[in-house]
Formats: C-alpha cells, sequence, structure tokens
C-alpha cells in the first residue's frame, strides 16, 4: 500500500464495497473477475465456481470486494442470500448464448423483484460478454432480451465485453465507481 493509498484510508476517501457478481454458468463472471485483478493477481487458468469465491480489487477510489456467486443452476438459490450484503451488483450474460438468453432473463427477474433488492437504489452493471464469439448478440439486442428499458427504479448500464482480451470491462467498473461514489454523497 502506498502513502497516496494510506492518506486516502486515513482520510476515509478510500471507500470498501461490496459487490455481487451474478449471471448464469459460463457467462465468463470468474474470467472478468479475474481481468479486474492486477496483472501479477491474475490467475493464468479459470476453473467454474462451485458455490462462491471472494476475490478483490481496487479503482483508484474505491477497494472491490466481488462475491463471484456460481451461476450453475444447483447453486443460483444461494444468490439471495448475499442480496443485503451487496451494494452494487454486475450481472453477467453470455451474448452468444442465444438458447439460454430466456433463462438468464428469468433469474434476473427474480432478482429484480427478491425483497432484499426490488425497494433498494442498487445500481447494476450488466456486462454482455463474449464480444468475441462469432454470431454474439450486440449490448443492444441482449439489453431488449432482457428488456433493460423496463428497469426504472436503479441506475443501470451495459456494457459489450471480451472478458479474455479485457474490452470493455474498464468503461463498466468506471461506471459503477461514479454510481456509487454518487449514491454516497
Amino acid at each position: 500500500m502506498g502513502l497516496f493509498d494510506k492518506l486516502a484510508g486515513w482520510l476515509g476517501l478510500k471507500k470498501e464495497v461490496n459487490v455481487l457478481c451474478l449471471g448464469l454458468d459460463n457467462s465468463g463472471k470468474t474470467t472478468i473477475i479475474n481481468k479486474l485483478k492486477p496483472s501479477n493477481a491474475q490467475a493464468q487458468d479459470i476453473v467454474p465456481t462451485i458455490g462462491f469465491s471472494i476475490e478483490k480489487f481496487k479503482t483508484s477510489s474505491l477497494s472491490f470486494t466481488v462475491f463471484d456467486m456460481s451461476g450453475q443452476g444447483r447453486y443460483r438459490n444461494l444468490w439471495e442470500h448475499y442480496y443485503k450484503e451487496g451494494q452494487a451488483i454486475i450481472f453477467v450474460i453470455d451474448s452468444a448464448d442465444k438458447l439460454r438468453m430466456v433463462v438468464a432473463k428469468e433469474e434476473l427477474d427474480t432478482l429484480l423483484n427478491h425483497p432484499d433488492i426490488k425497494h433498494r437504489r442498487i445500481p447494476i452493471l450488466f456486462f454482455a460478454n463474449k464480444m468475441d464469439v462469432r454470431d454474439a448478440l450486440s449490448s443492444v439486442k441482449v439489453s431488449q432480451l432482457l428488456c433493460l428499458e423496463n428497469i426504472k427504479d436503479k441506475p443501470w448500464h451495459i456494457c459489450a465485453t471480451d472478458a479474455l482480451k479485457g474490452d470493455g470491462l474498464q468503461e463498466g467498473v468506471d461506471w459503477l465507481q461514479d454510481q456509487i461514489k454518487t449514491m454516497r454523497t
């Protein structure tokens, strides 16, 4: 930790925030979180998440603790146990998996209607991932299929991403950081 980070911490400028990273299995959640960590802390091999894992990464003014939740069907019921702790949500969609887009929408609707989320103005960042895959849907099309325009009571943003290269991730994190800072002031 450098002098600036210590000073920011003492002055209360460096804030910690809990973020839930949700989405169906194989959407790229763990790869995205791994890519957001410093290069010397990134894992070389990504394996499917069982249950959940906790990862951390920092931006200039925030320290993120990310609950990387498994998206496998048998583990999705665990998500709701972490809703109260979450101050922001990253929802990852596999833009190339057209067949499961309906399932992703169902899970999103369940999330948005949960009592621990429904009445909170929690920011939601959507990553339309796997844009590098041939025939992947555009972020606009993903937004339409998930009916994101119906989310009126929460700030949300969608980014087209390629988690393997890191494309689009910084834009999303910058937006999320701005939303969190706005909500705290």
